[in-house]
């Protein structure tokens, strides 16, 4: 099968662990051919955008990559919100395939992938997406502008050629259902999800890994992660962590600390020796880190990186809201106010070996469930043969 990416609304990073990679590197190992078609939109290692040069090249994720500059006609910082490319219909059709898998459900260029899917109807068209209004239509000017009078209409009109719009999370779904119309009937839930490790992995990466960050067999590691800025409420969970002494427990911190708090982070990583930071870290190196936890810490907004942590064995520390809702099945706790906060890490500390084994089993089968992206990929053909 011939499957297509188009990563021309988001952004597609080499080396990274996002969805984005996860779906190409699980659709070469399935033996299939795969191209991704991307915008020069990229994240750097240390969390700043950047525009590379068109290009095409093989990716680290196993696929052909080609990068297509913004179309010209009017300037770069307009083009980028609209999201308008040169020559896609002509890539589209120069890779003939069979599924195209259009990430994010913003962008101009939904209409070129349904103007060549009206053209060979054979053809599986999905769009993905990630916006809800946590991250996107902010303000009235993106709000009214550009999602309601620009991007909704958009993928309204591609509808007729798309067969499922995935949302990646609950509040995704609400967000194209309630906001941008799509009929219930379209929309199916798709999570974010991970790699899966064996046993054998598993148990390596993680004794190697605390081996390297020198924490003791029978401590309980929280690890927070991903781009930390006060959304993610980072200062609350150390200010949390601090008021548990318990000498088990430790907290690494991984990932880009935004400037707004980070003189705060830096104080209580040095009054607290129980604390780490270990910087950015790589997809590999952020997999490895997950094996070695006990624990994910996410009491702010989403990030990616949970479901990773889910299908790393962890049990989970969350935000009470309801997005979070499918991914708690006996594998730890939903937080609200700062006070809930600093109760559940309590409750952590008096965890057993035990009761924190039972809640990594309980991560493993909700990943094997619903995460793997083994599974999440199949989904992608199954319906294309349907």
């Amino acid at each position: 099968m011939r499957i297509l990416h188009l990563c021309l609304s988001n952004f597609y990073v080499d080396g990274f662990s996002y969805q984005e990679n996860e779906l190409v590197r699980q659709n070469v190992e399935d033996g299939h051919e795969v191209r991704v078609i991307a915008s020069t939109e990229q994240i750097a290692t240390d969390g700043t955008l950047f525009y590379s040069r068109p290009s095409a090249y093989l990716g680290r994720d196993g696929a052909m990559v080609e990068r297509v500059a913004y179309a010209r006609f009017l300037p770069h910082a307009v083009m980028r919100k609209l999201r308008i490319h040169g020559s896609i219909y002509r890539r589209i059709e120069a890779f003939r395939p069979d599924v195209i898998l259009f990430h994010s459900a913003c962008g101009y260029e939904i209409l070129t992938a349904a103007k060549y899917v009206r053209d060979h109807p054979e053809v599986t068209l999905f769009v993905d997406s990630h916006e809800d209004f946590m991250n996107s239509a902010r303000g009235l000017v993106s709000k009214w502008a550009l999602h309601y009078a620009y991007y909704r209409p958009i993928l309204l009109h591609a509808l007729p050629q798309i067969a499922k719009v995935l949302p990646v999370n609950l509040s995704a779904l609400e967000f194209m259902r309630d906001f941008y119309g799509v009929p219930a009937d379209k929309l199916e839930f798709y999570p974010l999800g991970g790699t899966v490790p064996g046993d054998e992995d598993y148990a390596a990466l993680r004794r190697a890994k605390r081996e390297e960050l020198a924490v003791p067999p029978d401590a309980i590691m929280l690890v927070q992660s991903g781009k930390l800025d006060r959304s993610k409420k980072l200062i609350e969970a150390l200010e949390a962590f601090t008021r548990t002494s318990d000498q088990r427990l430790r907290f690494v911190i991984a990932g880009r600390v935004h400037t707004q708090i980070a003189e705060q982070v830096d104080a209580l990583i040095a009054r607290d020796n129980r604390i780490t930071a270990v910087g950015w870290q790589s997809g590999d190196e952020l997999r490895a880190l997950m094996c070695a936890a006990d624990v994910y810490c996410q009491p702010g907004t989403q990030s990616s990186t949970m479901q990773m942590a889910i299908c790393c064995r962890c049990a989970i520390l969350l935000d009470d809201v309801p997005s979070h809702g499918p991914y708690l099945a006996g594998n730890g706790w939903l937080v609200g106010d700062r006070k809930d906060l600093e109760r559940r890490m309590a409750e952590l500390a008096s965890c057993s070996r035990a009761d924190l084994d039972r809640m990594a089993s309980a991560s493993l089968e909700l990943a094997l469930r619903m995460l793997d992206y083994r599974l999440l990929a199949a989904r992608l053909y199954r319906q294309q043969q349907t």
